[in-house]
């Protein structure tokens, strides 16, 4: 557990959560330097419930402070009277808000380490953080407060809005942009070649991949990621988009606004994401589909034709024991074949009832 060095009291936190509609219950002047969960949670500490399945640690924890919803709260008494509760809509996402204030801040001094290499004709703030062994090309422009981790390349002409963060070992090739106030982890690579190739007498021709990545503000791309640029048209990425690590986003693909990603996602080129759309760890979407706004995919799902209704989808053939598993595999793998031999069944039934 690592312990911020900043602290104030509930009630001050109670005005730092005001868009949660915040109500104190217990003991207002605790004052809290640290999150924590519920079951590591001492007496400075803020902790949240927003899972039912948590309720019994709620109930034994001990917490300075609990985040918690207003139906939750009625279900239990005040752990104690030197602990307090902060009754609010969205304990989760208050939570959240509270954890980026105790979290320690990233400082790193303006300036560009001797082992960099920059080219003349690129544009670096004197506001940026540039760090060793890094290399930027010709046109690139690094706005202010930006943070380039060691060992990451930028590209010629690419571009990196304000307050954007690069951590060690980035790759971001030509012509691409970033914008502003978006995290990249280490061994992202955005910018390379999409998978273009045509089939030509049983061998395979290279289609040049011109296009490029644009990628909106407050985004969050995962370590390993990779968002290849587009054939011909850009890939695009709206803002507030969350991608966790290993996601794979191939040439032309389009993402809306506020959509999250878990590991291993595979969106194939040319597919089309509406927005707040959220997709399960390891699902998969394949080319030149569209997802309206509003859709969750389970994990583990591969989405083979195009949803234009927002809700939850599923396509996950289910755990089993393995000897199950198969007389259920083969099930499915006849299923043609019963197929065709219901329809004769039926059509031999209703001869024999027109006989009668």
């Amino acid at each position: 557990m690592t312990v911020s060095s900043r602290s104030l009291s509930v009630s001050a936190l109670a005005q730092l959560l005001a868009a949660f509609d915040p109500q104190i219950q217990g003991n207002a002047t605790i004052v809290l330097d640290h999150v924590a969960t519920l079951q590591d949670a001492g007496p400075s500490a803020l902790t949240f419930l927003s899972n039912k399945k948590y309720r019994q640690q709620a109930l034994n924890t001990s917490a300075g402070c609990l985040l918690v919803s207003r139906a939750d709260a009625a279900l239990f008494p005040l752990v104690s009277t030197t602990a307090a509760r902060i009754l609010c809509t969205d304990p989760y996402a208050a939570f959240a808000t509270a954890a980026q204030w105790f979290s320690p801040k990233t400082h790193s001094k303006a300036g560009v380490h001797p082992s960099a290499v920059i080219s003349p004709l690129a544009s670096v703030s004197t506001h940026a953080c540039i760090g060793p062994y890094v290399v930027i090309e010709a046109g690139a422009v690094i706005e202010d407060e930006v943070i380039v981790g060691a060992g990451s390349f930028i590209g010629s002409d690419t571009k990196i809005g304000r307050a954007s963060i690069l951590n060690a070992r980035v790759s971001i090739y030509a012509e691409c942009e970033i914008g502003s106030r978006c995290i990249v982890h280490s061994g992202a690579v955005i910018g390379a070649d999409g998978f273009g190739f045509a089939p030509h007498k049983g061998s395979w021709i290279k289609i040049p991949q011109t296009g490029r990545v644009l990628i909106g503000e407050d985004c969050e791309i995962g370590a390993n990621t990779t968002i290849d640029r587009g054939a011909l048209s850009n890939t695009i990425i709206g803002n507030g988009v969350k991608l966790d690590n290993q996601v794979q986003i191939g040439h032309n693909v389009v993402i809306g606004d506020d959509c999250a990603f878990a590991g291993c996602v595979g969106i194939a080129g040319s597919a089309t994401i509406g927005q707040r759309v959220q997709l399960g760890g390891g699902a998969i979407v394949l080319g030149h589909l569209q997802i309206c706004d509003d859709v969750v995919i389970s994990a583990a799902t591969t989405v083979t034709r195009s949803i234009n209704k927002p809700g939850f989808y599923s396509g996950i053939f289910p755990l089993d024991e393995n000897a199950q598993w198969e007389k259920s595999a083969v099930l499915v793998r006849n299923l043609d074949k019963m197929r065709i031999e219901v329809k004769a069944l039926r059509k031999e039934l209703d001869l024999l009832k027109q006989r009668l």
